[in-house]
């Protein structure tokens, strides 16, 4: 586990660096709240952790749309054309 753990943060903290922090912070003050007994830090810990996940969940929404929206474009005729021209002669024009 301990080799695999830093390379799961950093994926993580890479891909969504924001949502990502929010997540850390909101994870130190549920342990802190947590050990030290002081349940309003545990609950303030444990919104910010809600409001982390959810603006993760929002940033993947927001990019699936744009994936969505966007059709590719396409420059040349399908491959099953019946109208097949030939292609042209490619020839050197010396100019004197």
């Amino acid at each position: 586990m301990n080799f695999y753990w830093p390379r799961f943060v950093k994926v993580f903290y890479r891909r969504e660096p924001i949502s990502s922090f929010i997540l850390i912070v909101a994870a130190v003050d549920m342990v802190m709240g947590g050990v030290d007994g002081k349940w309003s830090l545990f609950s303030l810990g444990l919104m910010v952790a809600m409001l982390g996940v959810g603006i993760r969940w929002w940033q993947s929404e927001k990019t699936k749309a744009i994936a969505v929206k966007q059709s590719p474009r396409r420059y040349l005729p399908p491959s099953g054309s019946t109208q097949r021209q030939p292609l042209p002669m490619l020839t050197k024009q010396h100019r004197r």
